[in-house]
C-alpha cells in the first residue's frame, strides 16, 4: 500500500490489498479524482482519516440492459406519482446523500472536503446528479460520475419508499438509450442487486473502463 503525495501518480490496481484498498494520502483535487476514475480508482474514507482510495476485486456493476425491473416497481413507474430529472439540483441531492448515517452509527462518509470536490466536478461537467420528485418537493435521487461510456455511481438517498430507485432505474433506461456500457456501483449491496447489478472480476471492469471511457 502506497501513501500517496501530491502529483504522484496512483500504483497499479492489481497492487490493492484483500479488502480493495490500494493507497492513502494525497487530496481530492480534479486532476487526481480524475485520474482515479480512469483508472478504477475511488475515494471512501471517513472524517478525520486520511483519504484512502480503492479499486476492490471483485467489482459491483449493472451492465444497463441486465436492469432488472420487478413488478411492482413497474407499477411505481406507471403511476406518475415521481418526477424524473437530471441535474436539477446536484447540490441539493450530493446534501442529502451526506446526511445518510452509515449502518454502524459512525456517521456520513461524504463530508465537507468531498463535497466540495464533487460540487467542483459537476461545474465541470464530470459529476451528474439524477432525483425523484414528489409534489415539488426532492424526495429521492443520486449522484455520479460520467465520462465516457461508462457512469461510476457514488452515493443514492430517499426520504420516500422506491424514490431512490424509481431515479435510478430512469436514469439507467436512459443510459442505455445513450449507448453507456457499464454502471459502477463499487460495494455490493442487495438494493443494487435486486435491480441487476452483479459482481465481475476487477480485470474485466478494468478491460472495460479502457475501451469505453
Amino acid at each position: 500500500m502506497e501513501f500517496l503525495i501530491n502529483n504522484i501518480p496512483f500504483p497499479a490496481v492489481d497492487t490493492a490489498d484483500e479488502d480493495g484498498l490500494l493507497a492513502f494520502g494525497g487530496d481530492l483535487g480534479i486532476e487526481r479524482l480524475l485520474e482515479a476514475y480512469r483508472n478504477g480508482i475511488f475515494p471512501w474514507y471517513s472524517e478525520n482519516e486520511p483519504i484512502c482510495w480503492w479499486s476492490p476485486d471483485p467489482r459491483f456493476v449493472l451492465f444497463p440492459e441486465k436492469l432488472h425491473i420487478s413488478k411492482s416497481m413497474q407499477q411505481v413507474l406507471n403511476s406518475n406519482q415521481f418526477r424524473f430529472t437530471i441535474n436539477k439540483s446536484f447540490e441539493q441531492v450530493i446534501n442529502n446523500c451526506s446526511n445518510i448515517k452509515r449502518a454502524d452509527g459512525n456517521g456520513t462518509w461524504i463530508n465537507h472536503e468531498m463535497i466540495k470536490a464533487y460540487i467542483d466536478l459537476h461545474k465541470l461537467g464530470y459529476a451528474m446528479s439524477a432525483e425523484a420528485w414528489k409534489d415539488g418537493e426532492l424526495v429521492g435521487g443520486l449522484y455520479g460520475i460520467k465520462m465516457g461510456n461508462l457512469f461510476f455511481g457514488e452515493s443514492m438517498f430517499s426520504k420516500n419508499s422506491n424514490a431512490s430507485k424509481f431515479a435510478f432505474i430512469k436514469l439507467v433506461q436512459q443510459f442505455k438509450e445513450e449507448g453507456i456500457k457499464l454502471i459502477d456501483c463499487q460495494l455490493h449491496t442487495n438494493h443494487l442487486e435486486s435491480l441487476g447489478a452483479e459482481m465481475i472480476p476487477r480485470k474485466r471492469f478494468i478491460e472495460i473502463l479502457k475501451k469505453n471511457i
